[in-house]
């Protein structure tokens, strides 16, 4: 995982994640239909809190989420487990492949999803996506530039004359 990622390598894996949103929002289509963030699942709700602004967009915080998003985080994580192998080139590619997954996922459960479409997708037809900048909400903008400085972070050659972290 110290390695340089080949340009192809890069590319099988941003298509990969990329697969991986495809197919779980897919599963949360079939699992909230036209509720989307959770709106007609029987889960708690904590609709207005102070800090949902700052770490959650403004949006609601679910027993789904709550769940789900750990749940996803470890998954993305397992390799590095199984293999016991951690490094913090690592940990930046996981984040970044988490943060391509999330906004890949989010995106495409509006495209795909028969209640919403693109030509819903604006701030008026998505009131769970409380901050916009231009056509997307301002999330995507921000996982998209992390994800990217996150992948150049993790395949930063190491420095010559150190030793790569193990």
């Amino acid at each position: 995982m110290n390695l340089p990622l080949r340009p192809t390598h890069l590319l099988l894996l941003i298509l990969s994640v990329m697969l991986l949103g495809f197919f779980f929002a897919e599963v949360e289509i079939q699992i909230e239909g036209a509720g989307g963030w959770a709106a007609n699942l029987p889960t708690w709700r904590i609709e207005h809190h102070w800090l949902l602004d700052i770490f959650w967009g403004g949006r609601a915080m679910t027993g789904y989420h709550a769940w789900v998003f750990p749940f996803i985080a470890i998954l993305f994580h397992f390799p590095l487990i199984f293999a016991g192998h951690w490094s913090w080139r690592a940990e930046c590619r996981v984040l970044a492949c988490l943060m391509l997954f999330w906004t890949t996922e989010d995106f495409l459960w509006f495209v795909c999803n028969p209640a919403y479409g693109l030509e819903k997708f604006n701030p008026a037809g998505v009131a769970w996506h409380k901050h916009w900048l231009g056509i997307f909400p301002t999330d995507y903008w921000f996982g998209l530039a992390g994800m990217v400085a996150l992948f150049l972070v993790s395949n930063r050659p190491a420095r010559s004359g150190t030793k790569p972290a193990a």
